[in-house]
């Protein structure tokens, strides 16, 4: 039965998860047919042996002609398996691995952030492998399944009795097998469940090489206290499943002779057996030990098809992928975006508590440059998620010029923003930017980013990524400068930035925006330049402070100082 679990378990999740894969359950219909056929084909050719053997050369032409259409139908069924699916394995890995990346991209970034990428990458590099595993060795178990089913049905045609004390006997070594096979899956599991703190490790020592070889005694603890504890315990783990199948197999190889010996030495003893059946018992269970080791052989395969199917649903990514239809467009002519009471809270590391922001109510309107403020962790990377509609509101609601946004709108309403994170990644090509003069359009933005005698652009790749923090950040800006969205948010982007380009940032870049209309949101400490904005919102441990106008602030020109004198509290250094 766990056999037949695993197998099941397997095949339903390639079936559900390779629907584009064309005309895929006819092929894994044929390959089923075809399977049977080749094992039942293995079984007459026995039959016609021993028949063969039994008769001497006094045999018929039928017998012989059963041989030889036999062997061929064993030949074609063979073949036509083995093509069948070879074909439905390589389309299955390529569907497989393009639906998970779909679902991931589908999912919502807190659960993704909470997954942790060393989880999903374990399952997309791992998993997937071990599923699609199973499908070349799919025929094999047919076809063996095939023959250890007709063998059977022979032997019950030589003699019934016997074939029940020999079922009997086979389910009890069965039962007897399936307790190290129990506890090899269990190892199996916890086996897996290792490999995604391993592969955490593996990812934190290529990210993090330059602070480990800094610091010899991080180095060191890094490797003994993390690092070699995670990879033993795997070695331990994979030892003990190693050892349970190894005994399992042994104990297979046992039953396929034990039935020969009771055959041959014990039955004759109780009961008057002829030597034709005596001898079709031999040579059959003989025969059918191949198969029946073969199976047993193919099972740690299964297992550890199982262990990844269950691990894959353990991540709780949406069932339907991400639609793959025309991307829907930005609205430049919105009115008004407003948060109304909008609450999230999460855990945040370290601290006991859960962390909550909100109630928020905020308005933004086109043609407004906000500076958005707050100590670190006050909110302000949490709030610009939500207004991006990365985050969905716990409670509250966001509205578009006075719709709210509903989960089937959140796609559409996201395509409103270019966001900047501090943690932002660059592509190496100006990815869904579609135009007959991008390269032109890049080139002139690359002169303004001062960055043209670095970086060139030809047909929309990049000529390098390798640039220093503040350029790989400048170059961010391209992109959102060739996005040309109607909402910018920018989440600390001139922290890394020289003095000079820091003042084109604010004192050009951003008026640039608001004079096209655009709104845009600034996360900054640089207080020198908040006399610039429109408004100032200032955050604390999660709560709105005060969301204030800058020209009601008398002479802001000084930034912090002014800030004081108006009376609106701000914490320096920020």
């Amino acid at each position: 039965m766990r056999l037949i679990n695993d197998i099941s378990k397997a095949i339903t999740f390639l079936v559900r998860n390779t629907r584009g894969v064309k005309h895929s359950r006819a092929i894994m219909s044929l390959v089923v047919v075809t399977g049977i056929l080749s094992g039942l084909s293995n079984t007459a050719l026995i039959a016609a042996i021993n028949t063969a053997l039994n008769r001497g050369i006094a045999f018929g032409t039928g017998l012989l002609w059963m041989f030889a259409g036999a062997a061929l139908l064993l030949v074609l069924c063979r073949f036509a398996s083995s093509s069948l699916l070879a074909y439905l394995s390589t389309r299955a890995t390529f569907e497989l691995n393009t639906v998970l990346s779909r679902r991931i991209l589908a999912a919502p970034l807190r659960k993704l952030e909470e997954l942790g990428a060393h989880r999903l990458l374990a399952s997309i590099t791992g998993d997937v492998a071990a599923i699609s595993n199973i499908l070349p060795i799919l025929p094999a178990i047919i076809i063996n399944a095939a023959i250890v089913f007709g063998c059977l049905f022979y032997l019950g045609w030589l003699s019934w009795p016997m074939l029940i004390g020999l079922v009997v006997f086979m389910g009890a070594g069965i039962f007897a097998y399936r307790i190290p096979m129990g506890r090899s899956m269990m190892f199996s599991r916890l086996m897996r469940k290792e490999g995604d703190s391993l592969y955490s490790h593996y990812r934190a020592m290529f990210e993090g090489t330059k602070e480990l070889k800094l610091h010899r005694g991080r180095g060191d603890a890094f490797y003994y206290r993390l690092f070699m504890p995670t990879a033993a315990n795997m070695a331990r783990l994979s030892f003990k499943t190693s050892m349970l199948q190894s005994v399992s197999l042994s104990w297979g190889t046992l039953l396929s002779f034990l039935p020969i010996g009771l055959v041959i030495f014990i039955v004759p003893r109780f009961i008057t057996v002829s030597t034709e059946v005596l001898t079709g018992y031999t040579l059959i269970i003989l025969y059918m030990s191949g198969p029946l080791q073969a199976i047993i052989s193919m099972l740690p395969t299964l297992t550890h098809a199982s262990v990844a199917v269950d691990k894959i649903a353990s991540l709780g990514l949406p069932q339907e992928a991400a639609s793959v239809t025309k991307p829907p467009q930005p609205n430049p002519a919105w009115g008004s975006l407003s948060l109304e009471g909008v609450t999230h809270t999460y855990y945040r590391e370290k601290e006991e508590s859960n962390f909550t922001l909100g109630p928020i109510d905020l308005t933004l309107r086109p043609g407004e440059l906000i500076y958005l403020i707050g100590g670190n962790g006050s909110g302000k990377t949490t709030l610009a998620k939500l207004i991006s509609g990365l985050y969905v509101p716990e409670s509250g609601e966001i509205r578009l010029d006075g719709q709210p946004v509903a989960d089937e709108t959140r796609e559409a309403y996201r395509q409103n923003f270019t966001v900047l994170f501090s943690d932002f990644f660059l592509f190496d090509s100006l990815l869904g930017m579609d135009s007959s003069n991008l390269d032109e359009r890049a080139q002139r933005h690359l002169v303004e980013l001062q960055l043209d005698h670095k970086v060139q652009v030809k047909d929309g790749k990049l000529s390098t990524t390798e640039l220093s923090q503040g350029q790989r950040k400048r170059l961010a800006l391209l992109n959102a400068f060739l996005e040309d969205r109607p909402i910018y948010i920018f989440d600390e982007w001139a922290s890394d930035q020289d003095p000079v380009f820091k003042d084109v940032f604010y004192h050009q870049i951003l008026p640039e925006l608001k004079a096209r209309g655009k709104a845009v949101i600034v996360i900054t400490h640089d207080d020198r330049y908040y006399d610039l904005g429109d408004r100032l919102v200032k955050l604390e441990y999660g709560k709105l402070e005060f969301d204030q106008p800058t020209d009601q602030i008398p002479a802001v020109a000084v930034g912090t100082a002014k800030l004081h004198e108006a009376g609106v509290p701000v914490l320096l250094g920020e």
